[in-house]
């Protein structure tokens, strides 16, 4: 079998939002399936690359928030969520799906689709793990047992080595999708990686 595609994401970003709506698909009309990775970008961006989070940077962030809700309206994706609103504690939804993938490996699309639909669909503050246990849980996943995983030490070494192994792969930005080891950054990459996968790449 082919290797799954590798998806980089991190929940609070929109773009990898958007991305985390069209790589199933990608993925199944080229043969292959999906392995999802969060990264945070508070570390790739703030901490290893000593930048602004695009949002606060000068000029970049007016144009991405047009940016934002204009692929929004044009492909008919929901968007609840205030863009100037503060981005809050963006760890607990990233334990709770890196606990989910450990114990409920069936289920870790489900939870990503979950954790992103509240978080941008919605608009919903997920900044504790008793928030991310409201929302609407893929079946058979109990909320006390994803509230307490979640404040977990499990969930957070979980985390730490997934964004670890995210740094150690050059991964800087959400959404990155890697194609037997070629890294495409950006949502709007993704038509390069369905292209690459049927024509082998160039």
């Amino acid at each position: 079998m082919p290797a799954p595609l590798a998806f980089h994401f991190d929940f609070i970003s929109p773009y990898g939002y958007f991305a985390s709506l069209r790589i199933e698909d990608l993925a199944a009309r080229c043969g292959r399936t999906v392995d999802w990775r969060p990264m945070l970008l508070g570390v790739s961006v703030l901490k290893v690359m000593g930048l602004k989070p695009l949002l606060d940077t000068p000029l970049k962030g007016d144009y991405i928030r047009r940016d934002v809700l204009r692929y929004a309206r044009r492909h008919g994706v929901p968007i609840g969520r205030d863009l100037n609103a503060p981005v809050g504690n963006p760890l607990p939804a990233a334990r709770a799906f890196c606990w989910v993938k450990r114990h409920h490996p069936a289920l870790e699309a489900a939870m990503a689709h979950a954790l992103y639909h509240a978080i941008w669909a919605e608009g919903r503050e997920l900044s504790t793990p008793e928030a991310v246990a409201a929302i609407a849980l893929p079946g058979g996943l109990a909320p006390a047992a994803v509230a307490e995983a979640t404040a977990g030490e499990e969930a957070a070494r979980l985390l730490r080595d997934a964004v670890s192994a995210s740094i150690e792969g050059g991964i800087f930005g959400s959404p990155t999708v890697v194609v037997d080891g070629e890294p495409f950054w950006g949502v709007d990459r993704l038509p390069d990686v369905e292209e690459w996968l049927r024509c082998g790449g160039w």
